[in-house]
């Protein structure tokens, strides 16, 4: 039976990035045991030149340290290549070095010719300097800079560690910038601990070429004498010129590598390449550029001294102290005119995001299209007068209300205007385009032909009368209101009723955070030991809710603290704290220091009194009152406000202090702005005017 054909696909073998490093790694290796002709050494000689010059650049261009992360690596590969070269040369130098200076090829003879001229005792100085350059320079600061920055680096993983965890907890970062400063922060530990040894290759990598020059000099010398019969001089001419060749081709790309592990390690945790680090900072100053041209112009006036020199260069400084200062404002500007372009763009997308559309104003007021057509003109008077609108609530209340959105909507009637608090409309009316009005009350009406409407802040009687009439209305005595000074006085009527709304949690903390330290840790007490932050947000909204003001913040947390641990109530906290503030609390009400009051008369506190339900310690957990008597007192009550409202006397409402708040909250649904007060929150010293009574 024929056994079945089996397909056997052959071993492809793949040369890639990984074989051909790892055969550069095997050649370096092979040199130290292998000899090579001197074309070859040509060839190793300018690749090291080279690839030290392509270290050096790398290391000027790079963002910042991490970015060359691998130098540790490099720097081991280059010195490995530099001593296997040296082991390669001194093997020819010392078996072919009696035929000539062209030995150990054309790269060390040349470099020998080039720098040693027909002398080799200024080739050996010129060696023994660069030695000296490399050796206690640059490789000895590069390493104290590499051993500190190691040291302090590591030293300050644990408390980077922290940060990163409390950023993450807090919420400034997600899990995945977490990871990546963690991975980061590994890297810079490894680096830096990598470097600090690293750069003992360098150290270690003078001293050997050092020695492998001495080595070379002392063999060729004995063996040129010994076994070539050449001369003493003639030897010592020889080995020399090949000695100190092959120094300086070895040295000049190890100041080169040592060159560029300084520049990388002193760079610490600069942002950006070496020029721009170096170059930027020392023309931030163009007072110090130009300081140093005038030394320079001086230097070049003093007899002795070469003119041209000197003044070139303080004019270069000195035309660089002039034009730099101009060049950075050009690019500022452009930096800015970017910022806008950008910040633009975000905006026109966040307006066109679903994000935008589910966010709401906190206070908006909307204009009909005819309406906003008309006040188009007036809008930057507008503007002007919200904004000394919410300078007035801040000074008068005691917090910063939010920001008025003002904006049309061709959804709504076009005559009409909308007042919206968090997205919900609140009050709206409509206007008559091209009139005045004129708030008459119960008085006398202008001569002047108009219609009867009701003022929209506060309902009072008024006239809408045509333009054209406006100064036959100042004639007779009226004062005629304007389209823009009707919708504002709506406007702020319309804030100061829903005061409580507007205060969020957020501005009470602003509020707190803005006191005295004192007065911060009073706060802090409060809320730890007896109320929440939101309890205390409650309070000040039931007093904002009165229309009482919160300015004098300090005061009211001393009122609070006296009661907090005692009751847990906010009502009755309240209720306290406004006794607490009697004083503020007729000032603000009184009129030219007189404070005008109607008395609940002794009726109806006594029904008030009777409809509050106490428990078995006295305290009122009911407030039950008779529909009937309630409906009595809610008509008695009208007629009798209204008359006094009618004179245009402000006054306020007195009764007990245990029925003031039930009193206040049926006589707000009727008159939202008149004042209740009881009679434990008249302040001592206050003039009173008693009006009459409710009987």
């Amino acid at each position: 039976m024929a056994q079945p054909e089996v397909a056997v696909s052959p071993i492809k073998l793949t040369f890639g990035k990984d074989m051909g490093f790892a055969l550069g790694i095997i050649t370096i290796l092979s040199v130290l045991f292998l000899p090579i002709p001197a074309f070859l050494i040509d060839i190793g000689l300018a690749f090291s030149i080279a690839f030290s010059v392509l270290i050096l650049m790398v290391a000027l261009w790079i963002q910042k340290p991490l970015d060359f992360s691998s130098f540790p690596t490099i720097l081991l590969i280059a010195t490995m290549t530099r001593l296997s070269l040296n082991i390669a040369t001194t093997r020819v130098i010392l078996s072919d070095g009696n035929s000539g200076t062209e030995a150990a090829g054309n790269v060390i003879g040349g470099f020998s010719r080039l720098v040693m001229g027909g002398d080799f005792v200024i080739g050996v100085i010129v060696f023994l300097i660069l030695v000296v350059v490399n050796f206690i320079v640059i490789t000895k600061g590069a390493t104290r800079i590499a051993e500190v920055g190691a040291r302090f680096t590591l030293d300050a993983i644990p408390g980077k560690q922290m940060a990163i965890d409390a950023d993450l907890s807090a919420g400034l970062i997600s899990e995945q910038d977490a990871q990546a400063r963690r991975k980061e922060l590994e890297q810079e530990s490894s680096f830096f601990g990598s470097m600090d040894g690293a750069s003992k290759f360098v150290r270690g990598d003078a001293i050997a070429g050092l020695i492998i020059t001495g080595i070379n000099i002392f063999g060729g010398v004995i063996i040129g004498y010994a076994r070539h019969g050449m001369e003493i001089g003639q030897a010592a001419d020889v080995f020399v010129r090949l000695s100190v060749g092959d120094g300086l081709v070895s040295q000049i790309p190890a100041l080169i590598v040592s060159l560029a592990a300084g520049l990388l390690v002193s760079r610490g945790g600069q942002v950006g390449t070496t020029d721009h680090a170096v170059i930027t900072q020392l023309s931030f100053y163009p007072r110090a550029l130009f300081a140093a041209s005038g030394l320079l112009f001086l230097l070049a006036l003093m007899p002795g001294l070469p003119f041209i020199p000197f003044m070139l260069l303080g004019g270069i400084l000195a035309f660089g102290s002039w034009i730099i200062p101009r060049q950075r404002m050009v690019v500022e500007q452009q930096e800015l005119a970017e910022k806008q372009r950008q910040l633009a763009q975000k905006t026109e997308t966040e307006q066109d995001s679903v994000k935008q559309v589910l966010k709401t104003a906190e206070v908006e007021l909307l204009l009909g299209k005819q309406l906003s057509s008309e006040l188009l003109n007036s809008h930057e008077e507008l503007a002007f007068r919200v904004s000394k609108m919410r300078k007035k609530f801040a000074t008068q209340f005691g917090f910063v209300v939010p920001e008025i959105k003002v904006s049309d909507d061709i959804s709504i009637d076009e005559k009409s205007y909308h007042i919206r608090i968090h997205g919900t409309t609140i009050a709206a009316n409509k206007l008559r385009v091209g009139e005045l009005m004129v708030v008459v009350g119960n008085g006398r009406k202008p001569s002047v032909p108009g219609d009867e409407l009701r003022e929209p802040a506060f309902g009072m009687p008024a006239i809408s009368v045509p333009e054209a009439f406006a100064d036959d209305l100042r004639r007779e005595g009226f004062q005629p209101i304007d389209n823009v000074s009707v919708v504002l006085t709506h406007l702020s009527e319309v804030i100061r009723n829903n005061l409580p709304q507007l205060l969020s949690y957020k501005d009470m903390k602003v509020l707190i955070d803005r006191l005295d330290p004192e007065y911060r840790k009073l706060a802090d007490e409060i809320c730890s030991n007896h109320m929440s932050y939101s309890g205390l947000q409650a309070v000040l909204k039931l007093l904002l809710a009165e229309r009482m003001s919160i300015r004098n913040l300090h005061l009211v947390l001393e009122a609070v603290a006296e009661l907090a641990p005692h009751m847990r109530k906010t009502e009755q906290i309240v209720e306290h704290v406004r006794i607490r503030m009697a004083q503020q609390l007729c000032g603000d009400l009184a009129q030219n220091g007189t404070l005008n009051i109607l008395r609940l008369g002794s009726h109806w506190d006594s029904v008030f009194n009777q409809a509050l339900k106490r428990d078995t310690k006295g305290e009122v957990i009911e407030f039950d009152i008779d529909p009937k008597l309630l409906e009595e007192f809610t008509e008695k009550a009208t007629d009798i406000i209204r008359t006094h409202m009618d004179k245009g006397i402000p006054f306020v409402l007195v009764s007990s202090p245990d029925a003031r708040p039930y009193v206040r909250m049926i006589v707000e649904r009727i008159f939202a702005t008149l004042p209740v007060l009881s009679h434990v929150e008249i302040a001592k010293g206050i003039e009173i005017n008693i009006l009459g009574s409710l009987s």
